[in-house]
């Protein structure tokens, strides 16, 4: 027997006067309490209000005819007296039309498979674990793609609760952002369209309770509030995240970023370790630093005449000044660095392959597995469908389609790719500006700091040198540069990125994290590539010096190395860039929170709704965790492009991360608005950015050990130039400095007499000593590299080859041995789809033998019986689907 089904559309009253205090409006259903609302339209009446208002008749009356139901908050209801509120409610019939479309996974059985439970030593866990309803809010069930014609197969008990509140508001938004708002032109459609012609002024689903306090409403779940206590106060830090919590609440995109900076976070934590370990290894063989005590021994370092830094400001100088650098480069610039440098290449791929398993693991229990990305990448961006007014055949649906002309595609590129280059070249030309800023004063502050009172501090007094205020100042000035330069290249990316008139969202994601990237990489990291690999590699000789733009000396490494340089660099970019972020994720969005809601703060729960303390709050923008990811990646960088400059990076990038963990759950429950739930089963493009990174690493890292540390020259001179029976480091600086005769200097770079000490004048002093590997002045060939240098050179390149080799053999092969997707899960996919199979055909079968037995052996044409209500035809929004 065949039943027709018809379906009534409720529209809500309009306007409704309710009595306030009898009603508390901290409520997330209509006002028959029984319709939950699953997402807020807010606007205002203004002078363009006429137009305005036809955009809102037309587009309401759209939603109606798609099955939503409307109910509307007057203006004399709300707070400020001029704001309307229009709440929207999805009907069961809606949802299943929609989650058929979409093709959503619903349970139709509980999961029979037993978990492993026999974790060795998990008593140890216990101070970090959570309650068991926090961390598995839902019961674990197998799951199949919904269909709307097999309904009584899926587990489904009560249809107001099956689909949770995630899932309805991404199914409404999926509406709102197709559905038209004008009679004359159809491409003028969607609800962005709409906010940013200011028809209306907000779209958001609605939180379900205060965060806070629990709601009052016994069918809430008040899921923010478990968010906010388990979750998102600072007091948790130690806790696990509720993952699971967090992906019924946020959606699978959120819940994934969430479950990456979670798992990075803890595998930091071992190279914090091993970075702490070969820090404090740095410290305790101090004593076996023998050249530094040669450089501060007055009779070795005291002894020895430097040639003058820069020219006519800087004077003679004798090595032992630079003690104090010398054994502060030490802690950094020791054997444990290679050491730490090979890990960190083995710990990136570690951290990857690992992490693929983690994300194999959350897309079956998040059942992303069958996620077709195809499906995803059917779903076509509105602005796509308007501005691409051509059309043609799809060759897989045989459906017409729009599309943008080859001609037209690749003009936008060309002017994307040469905004993007014109920018990247911006930041080289602001970094060159930096490095002659570096140029200009140093000989300044050589000149004001010689007699500078700072010199007689008794701690910091020998630390405060034209070099560490020269370096200091520009890399603080070089911070500055890089977030104004950030903050004005975010915009012109996302212009430009519109401009392209990408087709799907996936791929929109993609171009602008490629653009993004590629802007940030040079604005963060080109400083420390200059440092690492630039500076005092080109200086010359003091006959000859190399200067920029024929105008400023290059500058030179101190005796103690450029490496405690890098160092500096790196921490203050990296930690300012850290302070700065933390300070504008949340005290920003708490600042404007509390200016907008400093009326109603004191208002009762009664009066003050739940759709007005959501509206207040901050709006998470489409790429809100964009520019999440964009700073964990660009820490990530960070910690492994130049760590072997700083074995300490890591462990501040946990310390980071662990507060940067609670902020952004702090900033998700309390500060924003809930954001439109979205899939996702992966991090996305940002996956191949971080394999990408993980490999120059290795190259980074072996040029700073061989290049930027001492570490080559060392062991050059230990076994191959020491004149004692074993080997050892005495003489090595004496070795590494050559001689040049004063007499030989021209006069443009002879220092002026007042810029010399008074011990010059009194000393018959007729040679200086500058940092390289050259013939002395009697020499057949003065001034021209020896032997020593070419001997170093080789072995520098000759360990970069093999520490490459050595780490990417052992990568590959850590790759080859860790499987991508654990083997329980892999059982559990195969368990999952094999049930499928089988429920559907014994569904199948109990289906057709009920059909038969009703209608005997001769089977009758079904009629549909006439029914006092008449059907409702829903329009499906689902044409850019084909």
């Amino acid at each position: 027997m065949c039943v027709c089904l018809g379906m009534h559309i409720i529209i809500g009253p309009i306007s409704e006067s309710v009595d306030k205090q009898q009603q508390s409006k901290d409520s997330v259903y209509f006002r028959d309490g029984v319709r939950r609302i699953d997402f807020v339209l807010s606007y205002i009446d203004d002078k363009d209000g006429e137009k305005k208002q036809d955009r809102r008749k037309v587009f309401e009356a759209n939603l109606v005819a798609a099955g939503l139901e409307l109910e509307t908050e007057d203006k004399s209801e709300s707070e400020d007296g001029k704001t309307y509120f229009l709440k929207i409610h999805v009907p069961w019939e809606v949802l299943a039309t929609y989650a058929d479309v979409l093709k959503i996974k619903v349970p139709f059985k509980t999961n029979d498979i037993p978990d492993k439970k026999d974790v060795p030593m998990s008593w140890l866990c216990t101070p970090y674990r959570l309650p068991e309803h926090v961390m598995q809010p839902e019961p674990d069930y197998f799951t199949a793609t919904f269909d709307k014609s097999k309904i009584d197969f899926f587990l489904i008990e009560d249809k107001e609760t099956f689909f949770p509140p995630s899932t309805r508001n991404r199914i409404v938004y999926y509406i709102l952002s197709r559905c038209q708002y004008s009679k004359e032109d159809k491409d003028k459609k969607g609800i962005k369209r709409l906010l940013n012609n200011g028809t209306y002024i907000a779209a958001f689903p609605l939180h379900d309770s205060r965060y806070w306090t629990r709601s009052r409403d016994a069918n809430c779940d008040s899921e923010r509030y478990a968010l906010y206590k388990y979750w998102a106060r600072f007091s948790r830090f130690y806790k696990e995240q509720p993952l699971n919590l967090i992906r019924k609440y946020y959606g699978e995109k959120i819940g994934i970023y969430f479950a990456w900076l979670g798992f990075y976070t803890e595998m930091l934590s071992y190279a914090a370790v091993v970075g702490l370990l070969c820090f404090i290894y740095g410290v305790a063989s101090f004593d076996e630093n023998i050249w530094s005590k040669e450089i501060c021994n007055e009779t070795i370092g005291g002894q020895i005449v430097m040639c003058p830094l820069c020219d006519k400001k800087c004077g003679y100088w004798k090595l032992n000044t630079t003690c104090s650098s010398s054994w502060q480069s030490y802690l950094f610039d020791n054997t444990a660095t290679v050491f730490f440098a090979i890990f960190m290449g083995i710990w990136v791929t570690l951290f990857l392959e690992f992490w693929k398993r983690r994300q194999a693991r959350l897309e079956y229990e998040w059942d992303l597995v069958d996620m077709e990305e195809e499906q995803q990448q059917l779903q076509l961006r509105p602005e796509y469908e308007i501005k691409c007014t051509h059309r043609r055949r799809n060759r897989v649906t045989q459906e017409m389609e729009p599309y943008l002309p080859l001609t037209s595609k690749c003009a936008r590129s060309v002017l994307s790719g040469a905004t993007v280059l014109f920018w990247m070249c911006l930041i080289i030309a602001s970094i060159i500006g930096v490095i002659a800023y570096r140029l200009a004063v140093f000989a300044a502050f050589a000149s004001i700091m010689k007699d500078s009172p700072t010199n007689k501090l008794d701690v910091v007094g020998s630390l405060i040198t034209p070099q560490f205020a020269t370096s200091v100042t520009a890399s603080c000035i070089n911070f500055v540069i890089i977030m104004v330069l950030n903050f004005l290249y975010e915009r012109v990316a996302i212009k430009i990125t519109d401009m392209e008139v990408p087709k799907t969202h996936v791929e929109y994601e993609n171009k602008l994290t490629v653009k993004m990237f590629l802007f940030q990489f040079v604005n963060y990291y080109s400083s420390c590539f200059y440092v690492a690999f630039f500076k005092g590699k080109f200086v010359g000789y003091p006959g000859d010096y190399a200067y920029m733009f024929g105008k400023w000396r290059n500058e030179e490494c101190e005796p103690g190395g450029c490496l405690i340089e890098l160092t500096t660099q790196l921490v203050i970019v990296m930690v300012g860039k850290q302070v700065w972020g933390n300070i504008q994720e949340a005290l920003v969005p708490w600042l404007c929170n509390w200016w907008v809601s400093r009326n109603a703060r004191n208002h009762p729960e009664s009066l003050y709704s739940r759709w007005e303390q959501d509206h207040d709050l901050q709006t998470f923008g489409q790429l809100g965790l964009f520019y999440e990811y964009l700073e964990m990646v660009i820490q990530f960088g960070f910690i492994t492009l130049f760590v072997a400059s700083f074995p300490l990076a890591p462990l501040l990038a946990l310390m980071n991360n662990i507060l940067e963990v609670r902020v952004d759950a702090w900033k998700f429950t309390t500060q924003f608005r809930r954001p439109v739930a979205a899939k996702a089963h992966s991090i996305g493009a940002w996956d191949e950015i971080l394999n990408m990174i993980a490999v120059f690493s290795v190259v980074t890292n072996a040029f700073i050990v061989s290049f930027t540390s001492d570490m080559i020259p060392r062991l050059v001179y230990k076994y191959a130039y020491y004149q004692g029976a074993e080997g050892s480091m005495e003489g090595y600086i004496n070795s590494s400095l050559a001689v040049f005769n004063i007499t030989d200097f021209k006069p443009e770079n002879r220092p002026d007499d007042s810029e010399n000490p008074d011990w010059f004048f009194s000393s018959n002093i007729t040679t200086c000593r500058y940092r390289d590997y050259r013939n002395p002045p009697g020499h057949e060939k003065p001034y021209i590299h020896s032997m020593q240098f070419w001997h170093i050179l080789a072995a520098k390149l000759a360990f970069i080859i093999i520490m490459e080799h050595v780490v990417f053999v052992v990568k590959f092969f850590v790759a080859w041995l860790i499987p991508d997707v654990p083997s329980d899960v892999k059982a559990r996919i195969k368990r999952e789809r094999y049930l499928i199979q089988e429920y559907l055909h014994n569904y199948e079968l109990e289906k057709l033998k009920i059909q038969l037995s009703q209608n005997g052996p001769n089977i009758e044409q079904c009629t549909c019986p006439t029914t006092a209500a008449t059907p409702v035809k829903l329009e499906v929004l689902s044409d850019c689907l084909t």
